[in-house]
């Protein structure tokens, strides 16, 4: 139990990852109208590297470019060719304009397509739907 008066802080040490061979991963790229995120990971989940058109700097409508998404898309690559990761599943979700560009560019940047995948979510019949409009 902790006494009233002292503070006691936990101290976390905090251990560089070492740069380990990947040869494998998956790329999870998330378009949605509004903005575009890339997301690296290794076989197992873990998140090697992100970013998206608003952490870039694109602004406003500009952030749902096909432009955006392939600099997004080539930053991540470039982040993530340090673990040597040279082919990789492709996780496409969402229906904004920068799917396919975000997919050319890392492709150009060297990675092959191990797989490509669109898991966009589909409704089956959602919500009730609103009632006609009366003009």
């Amino acid at each position: 139990k902790a006494k009233r008066g002292l503070l006691y802080t936990k101290f976390v040490e905090v251990v560089a990852k070492k740069s380990k061979k990947i040869e494998h991963g998956k790329v999870y790229i998330n378009a949605s109208y509004n903005n575009t995120t890339v997301t690296a990971t290794d076989a197992g989940g873990n998140v090697l590297a992100w970013a998206s058109s608003g952490n870039l700097g694109f602004k406003g409508s500009k952030k749902a470019t096909p432009y955006a998404a392939a600099r997004v898309a080539e930053v991540v690559a470039e982040r993530v060719k340090k673990f040597g990761i040279q082919d990789v599943s492709i996780y496409v979700r969402g229906v904004g304009s920068g799917r396919e560009s975000a997919i050319r560019a890392i492709i150009n940047q060297g990675m092959q397509p191990r797989m490509i995948k669109d898991v966009t979510p589909l409704p089956h019949n959602g919500p009730r739907a609103k009632k006609p409009r009366r003009v």
